[in-house]
C-alpha cells in the first residue's frame, strides 16, 4: 500500500505557485514502539503555511524537500501505546500525507463532537485563536468598538462574532463589496470595510466615529498603519498574523511605529495560539455556549482531495475563501 504526500519541490522567492509543490508516493510508514499510524482526515489550511517558507518562526522553517507541515485532524489506525486506540480521533502536527506515523505522546486525542470539521473551525485552531486573543490580550468591554482585519477569514469571523456577543461595535476590513456584505449580513458585524475601494481611510474613520478600542490585526501592512491612526488612548492592539506580507520579498509595514504607539499609550502585542493552551477548556466551553445560541454561526470552506491542497493554499493567500479553510484527504469515520 503507497502514501501520497505533497513536498516542497522548490521554495518560492516570491509569489507562491502550483510548481513549488510535488507529489510523490512511498510505502505507508509502519509505526515503531510507543508510536501510531494516523490516518488524515482534515488538514489545516493557514496562512502561516507560507511564513514558514520564508525562514524560522515560531517553528523551523520548511526546507526544499519537506512534506508540508500541517496541523490535522486524523484517526488512528494501529497504536503501540496504551494512551491511544485505533479508531480515536486526533489533532496532530502532521504533514500534507495520507497516512503519518508519530509518537503518541505528541497527539492529542480530541472530544466527541456532532460534526468533525468544526473540531477544525469553531472548536479548533481557528476558533481558539480568535477567542484566546480577543479574551487574553484584545480584553473587551461590552460597549466598546472592535476592529478586525481579514473579516471573512477563518479567525476574524469568529472574533467578531464574539465580540458582538460581549456587547461590543464590530467593525470589520474584508476585501471586495460582495465579502463585506457577507460579514454584514451573515455574521452579524455592525459594519465591515473594503480595503481596496478608494477612499478606504476616510470610510474607516466614518465607521469608527468614537474611535477604536480593540483592534484585531490578521494583515499587516498598511492596513494595520491605517488602524493605529484610529485607535484611541490605551487602546490594544492584537497582533495574529500578516497575510499581506507572506507572499512578497518585498514586506511593508506600518510608517507610524513606534510614534503612534507612544503617543496614544496603545499597548500592542502579538501571540501563538498555544500560549493559552491552558484557557483551551474554559474556551470549547465559551464557544459551544454561543454556537448553541445562534450567536456564532459556523462557517467552513473544505476543499477536497489532497492533490488539491496546493491550490487550496495558494487561494487562500489571495482572499478566495469565507471561513475556515481545510483539505479533505479521507472520508470521516463511519
Amino acid at each position: 500500500m503507497t502514501n501520497r504526500q505533497i513536498v516542497i519541490a522548490e521554495l518560492p522567492t516570491d509569489a507562491l505557485g502550483p510548481d513549488h509543490f510535488t507529489m510523490t508516493e512511498a510505502a505507508t510508514p509502519e509505526p515503531g514502539a510507543g508510536e501510531v499510524q494516523l490516518r488524515v482526515i482534515l488538514m489545516s489550511i493557514d496562512a502561516a503555511n507560507r511564513s514558514w517558507m520564508k525562514g524560522a518562526t515560531y517553528r523551523a522553517a520548511v526546507q526544499k524537500g519537506d512534506a508540508m507541515p500541517t496541523y490535522a485532524i486524523c484517526e488512528v489506525m494501529q497504536s503501540n501505546s496504551p494512551k491511544l486506540s485505533p479508531g480515536d480521533i486526533v489533532a496532530a502536527e502532521a504533514t500534507w500525507s495520507e497516512v503519518i506515523t508519530m509518537p503518541a505522546h505528541k497527539v492529542m486525542k480530541m472530544p466527541k463532537v456532532e460534526t468533525l470539521s468544526h473540531l477544525m473551525s469553531v472548536y479548533g485552531i481557528a476558533g481558539k485563536t480568535a477567542y484566546h486573543g480577543l479574551m487574553s490580550i484584545g480584553q473587551p468591554v461590552a460597549g466598546e468598538t472592535v476592529l478586525v482585519s481579514a473579516a471573512a477569514g477563518s479567525v476574524g469571523g469568529y472574533v467578531g462574532q464574539i465580540a458582538k456577543a460581549l456587547g461590543c461595535r464590530v467593525v470589520g476590513i474584508a476585501g471586495g463589496a460582495e465579502k463585506c456584505a457577507w460579514v454584514t449580513d451573515h455574521l452579524g458585524f455592525d459594519a465591515c470595510l473594503d480595503y481596496r475601494a478608494p477612499g478606504f481611510f476616510k470610510a474607516l474613520r466614518s465607521a469608527c466615529p468614537d474611535g477604536v478600542d480593540v483592534y484585531f490585526d490578521n494583515v499587516g501592512g498598511t492596513v494595520l498603519e491605517m488602524a493605529l491612526n484610529v485607535m484611541n488612548e490605551r487602546g490594544r492592539v492584537i497582533c495574529c498574523g500578516a497575510i499581506s506580507q507572506y507572499d512578497t520579498e518585498n514586506p511593508t509595514g506600518p510608517r507610524n511605529l513606534p510614534g503612534v504607539v507612544v503617543v496614544k499609550r496603545l499597548k500592542m502585542e502579538g501571540f501563538i495560539v498555544m500560549d493559552f493552551a491552558h484557557n483551551d477548556a474554559k474556551c470549547l466551553r465559551a464557544m459551544q455556549h454561543w454556537v448553541g445560541t445562534g450567536q456564532i454561526k459556523v462557517t467552513e470552506d473544505i476543499v477536497d482531495g489532497l492533490e488539491n491542497a496546493p491550490q487550496a493554499l495558494i487561494g487562500l493567500l489571495a482572499g478566495d475563501n469565507k471561513g475556515k479553510r481545510m483539505v479533505r484527504v479521507s472520508s470521516d469515520p463511519s
